[in-house]
């Protein structure tokens, strides 16, 4: 019997759910396997619709060697293709802009309309009895939905409104589709395998000793939680006493006076929604954000986000949103840290796999999906060869 049959026959449920092998954070043919049988047929954000108001609009996605981008059509519709021209595959687009008539690749300017199709390429009596009808780009799947372009690049996922289910009502308040993009696209490479990163967000055990300031304002999220397959929520809920950080105590004071678009109960309380394989949502009174853990190798990984509100251009609200960035960004900050100290520990000769608390069920779930498309996860060590 080979390694991984006999780990496939031993693996019945554990009393006591351990922590995934180490070599799992750092391998190239799990990289690999992960970007196609993880994150590929899967529903990834390109962008809020209104990132593309107009048409020609376009923002890209690159995941892995992939890359794709989402543009406004004429007619106001949303579409999606594989950002490769189909001549010689040169990438057409980069981050985000504008294409007023056509998409035009810049390596030998063949174009295209923005529904797709080819329209012409200079010199094209160099390509006698050309059908063009066969040559324009090639389409991805595309969804609309909570205000933002979803995007699949294989398989045949469940529809993003059905993956959420009634755990969407809890948005309804905050009027995601009327957002509008309060800062950059932002990008963040850390020091840590995307799984680290993830593994992070799905738990709330480390809020207390990891993110002092959070907990000087908040209650942990884990003390009110909902989820759903593949999705989990946990809110946190501002304390009475005032944090002794000027910051957090500002921030503190202006929420509930500020953020009167929403109900009483809810301009206390930060929210945050992890869906798998690897998106977070954060939702403030003021504000709401999301981000995306990206590989870009074994042991490494990206950070794309946005954040979005609704138009306020009252002072108040400006200094609320500061100030609710401030602090994110000292959260986002000891994430970091915290993940980079990980994926070092992990790399010890003398590591085995922990022991999980309840408080990292979320975790588990999504090493659970690792172990069901990568069977080799469940090897204590790299095999020699994947399946």
């Amino acid at each position: 019997m080979t390694s991984l049959a006999a780990a496939k026959e031993t693996a019945s449920p554990i009393q006591v759910p351990h922590a995934l092998p180490a070599w799992v954070y750092n391998n190239a043919d799990m990289t690999r396997l992960e970007l196609q049988r993880i994150l590929m047929p899967t529903w990834q954000i390109v962008c809020h619709v209104n990132s593309i108001p107009k048409a020609g609009d376009y923002v890209t996605l690159d995941i892995g060697p992939e890359s794709v981008f989402a543009v406004r059509d004429r007619d106001g519709g949303i579409r999606a293709f594989h950002n490769v021209c189909r001549h010689r595959g040169a990438r057409i687009l980069d981050d985000q802009g504008n294409c007023p008539g056509a998409i035009t690749c810049p390596y030998h300017g063949w174009s295209y309309k923005h529904d797709g199709s080819l329209i012409g390429m200079p010199l094209k009596e160099t390509f006698p009895n050309l059908d063009r009808s066969t040559h324009g780009l090639r389409p991805v799947r595309v969804e609309i939905a909570l205000g933002f372009v979803f995007v699949c690049l294989s398989g045949n996922p469940p529809s993003v409104t059905a993956m959420w289910g009634d755990l969407a009502k809890e948005f309804e308040p905050y009027h995601f589709d009327k957002m509008v993009p309060i800062a950059p696209f932002y990008f963040e490479m850390w020091e840590a395998d995307w799984k680290v990163a993830m593994d992070n967000y799905l738990e709330s055990y480390h809020v207390p000793l990891g993110h002092p300031g959070l907990n000087r304002m908040f209650t942990p999220d884990f003390e009110d939680q909902a989820s759903r397959p593949g999705i989990a929520r946990g809110a946190s809920w501002m304390r009475d006493t005032p944090s002794t950080r000027w910051s957090e105590r500002m921030y503190q004071h202006l929420a509930p006076r500020t953020a009167t678009h929403l109900p009483e109960k809810l301009r206390g309380c930060w929210r945050f929604y992890s869906v798998l394989p690897n998106l977070g949502i954060d939702v403030f009174p003021d504000q709401m954000s999301f981000f995306q853990v990206l590989p870009r190798g074994p042991g490494k990984c990206v950070i794309r986000g946005g954040i979005y509100g609704l138009p306020d251009s009252r002072r108040e609200m400006k200094l609320l949103r500061f100030l609710g960035n401030r602090i994110n960004m000292q959260v986002n900050s000891e994430d970091r840290g915290l993940c980079a100290r990980v994926q070092r520990g992990l790399a010890s000769s003398s590591y085995q796999p922990g022991p999980l608390s309840e408080l990292e069920g979320w975790m588990l779930e999504f090493h659970n999906l690792l172990r069901e498309r990568i069977p080799e996860v469940r090897l204590p060590s790299a095999p020699a060869r994947f399946a």
